[in-house]
Formats: C-alpha cells, structure tokens, sequence
C-alpha cells in the first residue's frame, strides 16, 4: 500500500494499456564521442564470456557481437574500446570460427582506441578475444581491506557515459541500444550479477549466467562482484549488499516498493520486471546509477530516517526516462536527467507528501543557482554542444535542474493531468528506443503546442533548450519548511534565538542540510562550538549534514572537525562530496597541504574518476 494515496489517479493506473505504436526506425546522429559508424554496421547483442581476475584485476576472455550490416557493401566494423589489449577476432566459418585481420588504431584521450575489423561478405558475427587494463576507467577493483566486510575482494563497474568500452569492446554510443548476456567466472564463494535477470540464490561456485532480454544503450552494461548478500523487500523488490549495509539498507529503502507503485500510476506500467538495489561500497562515485532491474547505490544515503530516499526514488523512475526512453547522443543528456528530476519530485510528493518534495526542490534549485554561477554560458545550454569535449563534462546540474524546471514550466502552464498524459504518451511511442532534443521538441509541439501558442510558445520552448541562462519568468521553487529555517536562522544569527529554540523547532534531516548550507561563510567559534556541542554536527550519521558541516568546518578551521574530516575523506569517495571539501581545503596553503596528505592515504581507495576529480582540484596544471 502507498502511504497515501495519489489524488485522481487510482482509476486512471487501471486504464493505461500496453497497448503501442509501431517503433519508429532506430535514431542516427552523429557522436563526437564515439569512434562507430552506425550507418555501415549496427550491434545487435553482444554476448560476454569473461573470466573475474581479481590477481591481476582484469576481465579476460572474449565478447561476441551480433550485427546487422546496415550498407550492403560495408568492408569494415569500427568498435569503441579503451585500454583494451585484444589479443585476436573472429568471425564464422562452417561450424566454427576463423580469425579476421583487424587493426587498433590510435587512442584519443577521451575517446580510447577504435578497433577496426575486417569483415567478409555476409558475415553477421564477431568474436573479440580481449584483456581489460588494471586501470579501466570503468571498473574499480577494491582490496579486502577496502570492504566493508574485510575479508573479500570487490569489484564493480560503472558505464555512464562512456566507460563501458573499456571493459567491452562495443558500439559505445547510446543511440546503439542492444540486449545482452553473459557469462561470468569469479573466484568461487564471491557473488556476481549484472543489469540483467539475476537469480538472488545462485551458487557461488565460480559461474554465472545473465541474460538481458530488452534493448539498452551499452552505458548500462553493468556488473558487481563480491561477497554480495540478497534479502527481499517485497515480491518485486529487494536488496544485494555487503552484509554490513544488509540489514540497515533493507530497512531504509523498504519505501521503495511505493515508490515503484506510485511511478506505475503516474508514469506507465513498468517494464523491466524486478526492481533491486546493490548498496556499493563507499567508494563509489556517484549517489546511484540507474542500471536497469539493479539500480546501484551508495551507502552514504543510508541515514536512518529515510531522509535520503530521494536518491532511490530518482534511480527508480529513471526506469522511463533514461532507460525505456534514452538520450541519443550526450548533448541531449538533460532528456534522460531533468525529466528524471521532475518526476523524481512528483514521485517524492505521491510517497511522503507535497512539503517533501517542495523542500527536495529548494535544495535541487539552490544547487542550479550555483551551477549558473560557475559555468560558462555555452555549458548553460540544455542541447549543450560537446564537440570539443569529454561526454563526462555534459555532467552538471544543467541538464539536471535547469531540464526539470523547463517540464515544470510544462506543467504549470497546462496543468499536471495533461503535463502526465503527456509524459505517459511520451514514453509509449519512444519506448526502448533512443532520441534527439529535437524529436522531444517535435513531439512537444505536435502534443502540447500547437493549436495552444497562447499558453506557451514555440520560442518559449526553444529558448529553454538552446538559450544558456534561465528565461525570463522561470518557475521558481519554495518551501514553506525552509522559509521556517531561514526566519529562525536569521533570529539565531542575530543573537534573537537560541540553541534551543532551533532544538525545539525538531527540524527534519533536509531542513538542517539547508540550514548549514545556507550559513554565512565566516562564524565565530563560538557559534561552531554551540551547534557542534548542541547537535553533534561533526559526528552526525547523515552523510549529507556530516559533508556540509564539514565544508563549514574547513572554510573556519574549526579543530574539533578535522579528524572526522580525514575519516570522512578516508572512508568515502562519492565525487558530490569530494569536490566541495577538497576545493575548500584547497583554498589555503595550509588546507592544501592537508588536503595532498589525506589524498596520499585515500587515492588508493578511490573509483578512478573520484581520483580524476581531486587530482584536478589539487594539481590543476598537471
């Protein structure tokens, strides 16, 4: 059961049918990231056979693509591939195979290397014979030591966007969306799953078999391996995890069945069959990564009091918007991100109820306010132009926030049962398939637009996707919980309340993150000292208060904070705080100092793009 109901939409779930257009032929555009050729030959399926080194801390084995040669007289298949040692391919001969000449061509420093494949006349099939590099940027291999448990070895992999080349040669392009399998040998006693139909209850006797039945961008080919746990939640949902997180996580995310049922009703029905979570070790990167049917997450949203959840509930509805409907090159990132935000949001609503999600919204908006601040005009832009750059620099809170305000303008101004009839046809006609900003456009204008100009135009809607900077008149969010925190806040400022009137204010989780992100730059000690005595600010369970507190704790030098701050830097290596604590340490040469012997010890522990980032905080010139 929902804990509370969703106003007008009990009937409505019930009507939505199955029912669908026929798929429109697959999207081609050109990707500045990627080295293929589409128009000569598209994968199909890619089946992986791999063996799980954790000595050596590489896959090896092979990949078998299947393809459709899309020009009769295409000669040659281009794959993506990074730091790839390929040791030889093959195609189909009678009942068995034989090896085809290929070449590897220079590696570009965001692209890798293109592998390029001769292949004969009629053949539809390649087997790619490879070894991943120890340093992939799409896998991280994690010591016992770096375990929660501390007796096993992990490893986990992270595709988004351009990242799975370097542990499978591929189309690594999301326009190319392909189904999978595979078959995956760890050492024996360690677990193994992936994006695909898993079995929570295989033996842990060295294989394991997937299968991936429905088409999905190649970013979301994912796996985990080691000493992984699974307990249920309901019929449809459960968790895997280390059994330290096990039973805090199931606890924590057991709203995540409403969750799923309240995106039903909303949204459409869900098409992916289950929906678990694999709590990571903290060293992952990002809060969650929406691999479908195993949305991957990071502890640090496990609080205690669910007020974290809105990571989940984001990664559960980015099963429509970014994994049935997908953007088709990363420029158009903000259709998988910002219509994933507003729904986030009306998802947080249907759950917990309208002050929820206001106050998720505030902070989401205070965040782009930042972004604006920081970023170039050319990276304002929805449709940003990324020719010239790596696809993980389309990652900021642009295509997050900035595209979830333009489907709440929508919204407002046509009302949210036609703004939700829209997005449910949305996704019926664009299902498994992968899009442009300009066939949103188009479809915008076809459903909602035309014949309405006078409720939105057509310059309006392409002022929000092509114009860097917010449009004039932008919906702009409020919480009437955090108007609250700012009046006592000011009053606590201004020596007119005290510790215990903002004590018996009992301020939920998100208004005290708001409260201290929303502080002067400069306190005295003091104050530091009253809050940190009063509320254990420094030693709060809550990663998100404990990381902004901590940033308050560096820009004041405030000593009784630092030895949390090295545990916290030590422990984990979620890129969201990263940034922020090391760019304040970095401030000051004697912050820096501390910040270069902290990441010494931490490197090691961190996913390769949490060390990118750092390294480009710390030694900017290098």
């Amino acid at each position: 059961m929902l804990r509370k109901m969703i106003p007008g939409l009990a009937l409505a779930g019930l009507l939505l049918t199955a029912c669908s257009p026929e798929q429109e032929a697959p999207t081609v555009v050109a990707d500045p990231h990627s080295h293929a050729d589409p128009t000569q030959f598209r994968v199909q399926h890619v089946h992986m056979d791999l063996d799980v080194d954790f000595e050596r801390e590489v896959l090896d084995g092979w990949a078998r693509l299947d393809v459709r040669r899309i020009t009769p007289t295409a000669e040659t298949l281009t794959l993506d591939t990074r730091a790839l040692d390929v040791h030889k391919v093959e195609v189909p001969e009678g009942e068995g195979w034989t090896e085809t000449d290929f070449e590897m061509g220079e590696a570009h420093r965001h692209l890798g290397a293109p592998l390029h494949i001769n292949m004969p006349p009629g053949a539809e099939q390649v087997k790619v014979h490879y070894t991943t590099s120890p340093d992939a940027s799409g896998l991280q291999w994690l010591d016992p030591a770096q375990t929660a448990g501390g007796e096993h070895p992990f490893l986990f992999s992270q595709g988004q966007p351009t990242h799975a080349r370097s542990y499978v040669p591929l189309q690594d392009m999301p326009q190319v969306r392909i189904t999978y399998s595979a078959e995956l040998r760890p050492p024996e006693g360690l677990f193994a799953l992936m994006s695909a139909e898993n079995d929570p209850h295989a033996e842990r006797d060295g294989v394991f078999q997937f299968n991936m039945p429905e088409a999905v961008p190649p970013y979301l080919i994912a796996l985990a391996v080691g000493d992984i746990h699974f307990e249920a939640i309901s019929d449809q949902v459960g968790v895997y995890s280390e059994p330290r997180y096990l039973d805090a996580a199931v606890e924590e995310f057991a709203v995540t069945q409403d969750m799923l049922e309240a995106a039903e009703v909303r949204f459409g029905e869900y098409d992916w069959g289950r929906y678990d979570l694999l709590v990571l070790p903290p060293s992952f990167p990002y809060g969650g990564m929406e691999n479908p049917r195993v949305s991957f997450v990071t502890p640090t949203i496990i609080a205690g009091d669910e007020s974290l959840t809105s990571l989940i509930s984001h990664e559960l509805v980015h099963s429509w918007a970014g994994n049935l409907v997908n953007n088709a090159a990363w420029r158009d990132l903000w259709l998988n991100e910002g219509v994933t935000v507003y729904m986030e949001y009306r998802n947080m609503e249907d759950v917990y109820g309208r002050e929820r999600a206001d106050m998720e919204s505030v902070i989401g908006y205070q965040g782009l306010q930042s972004a604006l601040d920081s970023l170039p005009e050319e990276r304002q832009i929805l449709a940003v132009d990324l020719s010239d750059a790596a696809a993980d620099e389309v990652f900021s809170l642009i295509p997050y926030q900035k595209g979830r305000l333009f489907i709440t303008e929508i919204e407002e101004r046509f009302g949210r049962e036609a703004t939700d009839d829209f997005l449910r046809g949305y996704f019926d006609r664009f299902g498994f398939q992968a899009i442009t900003t300009e066939q949103f456009k188009e479809h915008l204008l076809e459903n909602l637009i035309e014949g309405n100009e006078d409720v939105m135009s057509v310059e309006r809607v392409r002022e929000w996707i092509y114009e860097p900077g917010m449009p004039e008149g932008y919906p702009v969010p409020r919480s009437e919980a955090f108007e609250r925190v700012d009046a006592l806040s000011e009053q606590w400022l201004a020596d007119e309340a005290g510790i215990s009137d903002i004590r018996e204010a009992d301020w939920h989780a998100l208004q005290w993150i708001y409260f201290l992100n929303n502080l002067p730059e400069e306190l005295s000690r003091a104050r530091l000292d009253a809050l940190d005595e009063a509320f254990d600010l420094t030693g709060s369970a809550n990663y998100e208060i404990a990381a902004a507190w901590l940033e308050i704790a560096i820009r004041n030098d405030y000593g009784p904070a630092m030895d949390r701050l090295e545990e916290f830097l030590m422990e984990v290596g979620r890129m969201k705080f990263l940034s922020p604590l090391y760019s304040a340490l970095a401030e000051t040469d004697a912050g820096r100092e501390k910040a270069e012997a902290i990441y010494e010890q931490a490197r090691a522990g961190y996913h390769p793009l949490g060390r990118e980032t750092v390294e480009a905080i710390l030694y900017p010139e290098e």
